[in-house]
């Protein structure tokens, strides 16, 4: 499991630094990692209408942007319905 933990933090980081700052993902770059990294267990990746959903489902400050908080819990959130728990 470190290596599961170890590849989420540094896909998060290396999207997350596209814009220069690797501790907050944008728009673009959430997108961009929701396209490439989850396009299975994410329905609709390739809608923005549904992926704008999804970003705001996670932006709990409203500042546009999403830390790896708010990611964990997308991941714990997916992992969760595609173990049907």
């Amino acid at each position: 499991m470190e290596l599961a933990v170890n590849v989420l933090v540094s896909r998060f980081k290396a999207y997350a630094s596209i814009d220069g700052s690797s501790d907050t993902l944008s728009r673009d770059e959430f997108c961009r990692l929701i396209s490439s990294e989850l396009p299975n267990f994410v329905k609709n990746a390739g809608d923005p209408a549904a992926i704008d959903q999804l970003m705001s489902s996670l932006d709990k400050n409203n500042d546009e942007e999403r830390n790896f908080l708010g990611f964990w819990q997308l991941i714990g959130q997916l992992a969760s319905k595609h173990g049907g728990v």
